[in-house]
């Protein structure tokens, strides 16, 4: 057995690693980049500043106060599996939002790196929702 690792075996470069590495940091960065610029011209199609789009827990708000929702919607975030169902029902009313359909609304849930730039910057207007 020691021949076999004095003969090199078993033993791994960590050029190919780092080189690895670094790929899945640039795609994350990349993902990050089409994220925030897609919230800011969300948050801008919908009358809000677009520097919120940086903001981690603010932009969850202003996403809810884009779709209509209430602030204390976020703490329902807090919450194991209620807050699958409260993403999925601000993603349907944020494509109504823009007059997208239920179809839509799946894709912002399934796809979103996808969906969110589509949104972002499409040719869809937001609606403000009615006040009662």
């Amino acid at each position: 057995m020691g021949t076999f690792l004095a003969q090199g075996y078993g033993t791994y470069s960590s050029g190919g690693s780092a080189a690895v590495g670094a790929i899945f940091v640039l795609v994350g960065l990349a993902f990050a980049v089409l994220f925030i610029a897609s919230y800011w011209r969300i948050f801008t199609k919908a009358g809000e500043y677009g520097w919120a789009a940086i903001i981690p827990i603010y932009n969850t708000y202003i996403i809810l106060k884009i779709a209509g929702k209430p602030w204390w919607w976020l703490l329902l975030y807090l919450i194991p599996i209620v807050n699958l169902i409260v993403l999925i029902i601000v993603y349907v009313e944020l494509a109504k939002r823009f007059g997208k359909g239920s179809g839509f609304a799946v894709g912002l849930i399934f796809l979103p790196f996808i969906f969110f730039p589509i949104l972002g910057f499409g040719a869809a207007q937001y609606q403000p929702p009615a006040t009662a």
